[in-house]
């Protein structure tokens, strides 16, 4: 997934409001679209380097979006609207070994009235949803966590999945982790019990977990190895 313009590399300064985020770039103060809500927790420090583009949206109000953040000298990828993009290129690119070559790929298939999943997978003999989650969260060295703050939505999403499953559909939990260096994928039981909770519950009712890691370059973000998932107990 290639990003709308060339990197611009700053400095940050702080994030507020939720989607704003001051950098500091050459000698003057930016203030740039942040695209994502999350707590982003341990990417915030004052001071860590940044990646931001330019857009080509005259209509914006933000001319600048942030899209990397550098944490202990490693990269992070913390703008959720490309994640899609990531997984979308890598299923076009045959990069999953669980899907067929030649499977039908469906975005932000409707699946009941109040419920979208990321991609309907429609193959010869049976139908697969997959759900996507971008994960940004290390606190231990190389273990990648998720989620980073309570998420209600994530939980929806887990239900979600069980009643599709109960009614015949292959199932997917898709963990896209953007950082680099990362072995291992576990979900941060201490953040959010409940969501640990649901998910061990989940994988006794079929639902299925991948975790990738991410490669950067200066162009763009792709899906690089799939990693472990370390079960909570």
């Amino acid at each position: 997934m290639n990003f709308e313009n060339p990197l611009i590399s700053g400095v940050l300064i702080k994030r507020y409001k939720r989607f704003f985020v001051d950098i500091k770039y050459k000698n003057q103060i930016l203030t740039a679209h942040c695209p994502n809500t999350g707590s982003m927790m341990g990417l915030l420090k004052m001071g860590n380097k940044v990646w931001f583009t330019k857009t080509n949206n005259k209509k914006r109000k933000l001319k600048y979006t942030l899209q990397i953040i550098e944490d202990k000298g490693k990269k992070v990828g913390i703008n959720t609207h490309l994640t899609n993009g990531i997984v979308k290129e890598a299923l076009l690119n045959n990069f999953f070994k669980e899907f067929n070559k030649k499977s039908i790929i469906i975005p932000e298939k409707k699946y009941h009235e109040n419920t979208r999943f990321d991609f309907l997978i429609k193959e010869p003999k049976k139908r697969t949803f997959i759900e996507v989650k971008n994960v940004t969260l290390m606190r231990k060295n190389k273990l990648a966590e998720f989620p980073d703050s309570i998420t209600s939505r994530g939980a929806k999403h887990i239900n979600e999945l069980i009643r599709a499953s109960s009614e015949g559909y292959n199932c997917y939990l898709l963990y896209v982790v953007q950082r680099e260096s990362c072995n291992d994928f576990t979900i941060a039981k201490d953040i959010d019990p409940e969501y640990s909770k649901l998910l061990t519950a989940a994988l006794k009712k079929n639902i299925k977990i991948l975790c990738y890691d991410c490669k950067f370059s200066s162009k763009g973000i792709k899906l690089n190895k799939k990693i472990k998932y370390l079960i909570n107990e």
